[in-house]
């Protein structure tokens, strides 16, 4: 993930991205998984770059991952990358075997 300059650092705000195209593979079974990943945060000095966000999430696509190691993987590469003051990461999983899952992890 590739980062900018937040250029307003002298009040919070908040910003929400919605990627309704997520996609990765169970790993038990190798078939696809759908989801839309919610990232919201509160910056600090940096911005995440958009078009590399959604490189990253699309490098997901052919990996074998738990909805639970999914979310909380991009948390943790997000925080790494971007250093928020505040995040919140919720994948919310299309149904697999009669259920709907949803995964939300928060930082700090």
């Amino acid at each position: 993930m590739e980062t900018i300059e937040n250029k307003f650092r002298e009040h919070d705000y908040t910003v929400n991205m919605r990627f309704p195209e997520f996609t990765c593979l169970c790993p038990m079974t190798s078939q696809p998984d759908f989801a839309e990943i919610i990232i919201e945060y509160i910056p600090g000095e940096r911005l995440v770059e958009l078009k590399s966000l959604k490189l990253y999430l699309n490098g997901y696509r052919d990996r074998g991952i738990f909805h639970e190691e999914a979310v909380n993987s991009i948390m943790r590469d997000f925080v790494a990358a971007v250093q928020p003051k505040q995040a919140v990461v919720t994948g919310h999983f299309n149904v697999r075997g009669g259920i709907y899952t949803t995964v939300t992890v928060r930082h700090p």
